[in-house]
C-alpha cells in the first residue's frame, strides 16, 4: 500500500476509492514527540478500543470516518481533508488546564470547557479563538467552529454515559475533524487512551497516556483494562 501520512503513532495508507487504511503502531509519544517509547500490543489495543467507540458514535447519529476494523490494528476509514484544529472537551480540571489557569486540580467543570487548538507540534498546539482561526485560514467560517463545538459536546455526552456504565470517568479528550469527498464534516482520527484521559470511577487511578507522560508505569496493563471494559473481554 502507498503511504499517505505517517504520524507519531499511526500510519495512513491509500485504500480503495475515497478510503484509506489507518494502521495503529506500538509507539507512545509525549511532549510533542520529545518523549518516545514502544510498547508491544499498544497499537492493537487502541485500534480495538477506537473501533468500538467510533461505532458507538455512529449508532447515536454522530458521523465519523470509521468504516471497518481489520484486526489486530487496522481501520478502514473515509479519506478526509483534515482541519488543522484540535477540539478539546474537558469535564474535570487537570493537566495543562490547571497549569495555565487558576483551576483547582480535580474540579468538575459544569458545563464542560471546550477549547480549540492549532494542530502544530512546532507551535506546541496553542489555543485558538475564532478570529485567529479565521485569520490563519484554518476554517472558512465561524459557523464551522461552532458546528465542531456542537458535535464535540454531543460526542462528550455519548461517551460519558457509555463509559460511566463501564466504571470509567471521562476526564477530557481531543477530537479531530475533516471533510469527506461529499463535503460532510466528520469526526476523524481516534478515540483511545492516547487521546483521552480516563480515570477509574472507584479508585481514581489513571488509565491513559498520563501513565507514560508521568512515568507511572503499568501503561499497557491499564490500556488492556480499558479495552476489557470498553470492548467486553
Amino acid at each position: 500500500m502507498k503511504e499517505i501520512y505517517r504520524g507519531k503513532a499511526k500510519t495512513l495508507y491509500e485504500g480503495e476509492k475515497d478510503t484509506a487504511v489507518m494502521v495503529f503502531r506500538d509507539e507512545l509519544t509525549a511532549g510533542d514527540g520529545a518523549k518516545r517509547a514502544e510498547k508491544r500490543e499498544k497499537g492493537s489495543i487502541n485500534a480495538e478500543i477506537s473501533a468500538v467507540l467510533m461505532q458507538l458514535l455512529e449508532r447515536h447519529g454522530i458521523k465519523t470516518h470509521f468504516i471497518s476494523f481489520q484486526p489486530p490494528n487496522r481501520h478502514v476509514v473515509k479519506r478526509l481533508r483534515i482541519l488543522p484544529v484540535e477540539v478539546i472537551v474537558r469535564n474535570i480540571a487537570t493537566g495543562s488546564l490547571v497549569r495555565r489557569y487558576p483551576f483547582e486540580e480535580g474540579r468538575k467543570l459544569e458545563p464542560p470547557v471546550v477549547e480549540f487548538c492549532l494542530k502544530s507540534d512546532e507551535y506546541h498546539d496553542p489555543m485558538l479563538n475564532e478570529d485567529i482561526a479565521l485569520a490563519l485560514g484554518l476554517v472558512e467560517s465561524v459557523e464551522e467552529l461552532r458546528e465542531m463545538r456542537r458535535i464535540a459536546l454531543e460526542v462528550n455526552r455519548v461517551l460519558r454515559e457509555f463509559l460511566r456504565e463501564k466504571g470509567i470517568v471521562l476526564v477530557d479528550f481531543k477530537l479531530e475533524f475533516g471533510y469527506d469527498a461529499e463535503g460532510n464534516l466528520l469526526v476523524g482520527d481516534e478515540i483511545t487512551p492516547d487521546t483521552c484521559r480516563f480515570w477509574d470511577a472507584s479508585t481514581g487511578e489513571v488509565m491513559d497516556k498520563d501513565r507514560f507522560r508521568r512515568d507511572m508505569g503499568e501503561v499497557i496493563e491499564y490500556y488492556r483494562e480499558v479495552r476489557r471494559r470498553v470492548c467486553g473481554g
